[in-house]
């Protein structure tokens, strides 16, 4: 497919309701994104159409593709709006499958004085099309490498009788990572409120997506989903609704085109 040359490559500056209207039905690989939520970020007074974006993503995004959405939701009254969870029962009921719920938890989270505990996490809803086409899965090393396994159990019956599910093999050297991600909030830049581990983003697009691939970002803020998109290869295009943080995203990728 040939993609609109207004489209490909680009950072556009505009309402991502709008901008979307031009792409073409099963178009995107990937989106990786995290929209606005709640009254948690100032997002210089633009509006946010949750549901309309929802519909017009499930129209560009390619059968087998993947959407990562990132959110979490804010305390009013003493009570958490459960909004993460209203959008991602939303996604379901307009045909993407949930396929899988990731936590990023944030190792250099803020403290904050009330009576809960500090707020760690943020969701990452992971939104599939069909089946996903691309799965590309972060290996990393296990802990009890070389060890044998003969003393492991496998499963435990409701008797509480436990039985061994392991022959006498090793423990190979590395596993499939788990999807619970501690990650630095990071986002390599300054001047936007809410932005994006370059990490995070990385990972999904290397997860999710195959070099060639096209990844949305359409709220793209400061540029972090599409920075790591072109690092990685892949095509990209960022969607934003704010000149100042156009702007941001646009001089990080030309830094990149520098080194």
């Amino acid at each position: 497919m040939k993609y609109p040359e207004d489209y490909l490559n680009k950072i556009i500056q505009g309402d991502c309701l709008e901008v979307m209207k031009g792409m073409p039905d099963k178009s995107v690989d990937l989106v990786v994104t995290s929209p606005p939520y709640d009254n948690l970020r100032d997002y210089k007074g633009y509006t946010f159409n949750f549901e309309g974006i929802a519909n017009d993503l499930f129209r560009i995004v390619k059968d087998g593709g993947v959407v990562v959405w990132v959110v979490g939701d804010t305390t009013i009254n003493g009570s958490e709006t459960g909004t993460s969870f209203k959008q991602a029962l939303y996604f379901k009921e307009i045909g993407f499958n949930l396929h899988d719920t990731m936590i990023y938890r944030k190792v250099n989270y803020i403290p904050l004085t009330h009576n809960r505990y500090e707020q760690a996490f943020e969701y990452m809803f992971i939104f599939s099309k069909g089946k996903p086409k691309t799965f590309n899965p972060i290996m990393i090393e296990c802990k009890s490498a070389g060890q044998k396994t003969d003393k492991r159990t496998f499963y435990q019956d409701t008797s509480g009788f436990t039985s061994t599910g392991h022959d006498n093999s090793e423990v190979k050297q590395i596993k499939q990572k788990e999807n619970v991600w501690d990650l630095s909030t990071n986002a390599g830049t300054t001047g936007h409120p809410a932005q994006f581990s370059e990490k995070l983003a990385q990972d999904h697009i290397k997860s999710w997506s195959n070099k060639g691939a096209v990844v949305l970002d359409p709220m793209n803020g400061s540029g972090t989903t599409t920075k790591m998109a072109k690092i990685l290869k892949r095509n990209f295009i960022g969607i934003e609704i704010s000149e100042d943080y156009c702007k941001i995203a646009r001089d990080r990728l030309k830094q990149q085109i520098l080194l």
